[in-house]
């Protein structure tokens, strides 16, 4: 049985910010194409969603309800829950991302 995967709102924020940036740095084509290449991997999650590893930093942590996958540099961080996934968080895996996981998953709600 397939898995819906769903964008929070932050991480659909952050897919917009992330194609806004490259079509004003780069081009339009470029960000086009990311923002294909990145659908693409998170959608690939509603056939196998536990396929992927654990997020290091919350790992660390004791937290093993997150896990992440790569379009590198980006890392698109989900949890799964019953026959849905949620994506958390698409980010440049570049960032300081114990900053950002610190804000956005531990600070957040959980669905």
């Amino acid at each position: 049985m397939a898995c819906s995967v769903l964008l929070t709102e932050d991480a659909a924020g952050d897919l917009s910010d992330i194609c806004t940036y490259i079509a004003e740095h780069d081009s339009p084509k470029k960000a086009d194409y990311v923002l294909d290449r990145i659908e693409k991997n998170f959608l690939t999650l509603s056939e196998q969603p536990g396929r992927s590893g654990f997020v290091k930093e919350l790992l660390d942590l004791g937290i093993r309800d997150f896990r992440e996958i790569f379009f590198k540099p980006y890392r698109i961080i989900y949890r799964i829950d019953s026959d849905k996934v949620y994506v958390y968080l698409i980010a440049d895996g570049r960032r300081d991302m114990q900053t950002l996981l610190q804000r956005r998953i531990l600070g957040a709600d959980r669905l």
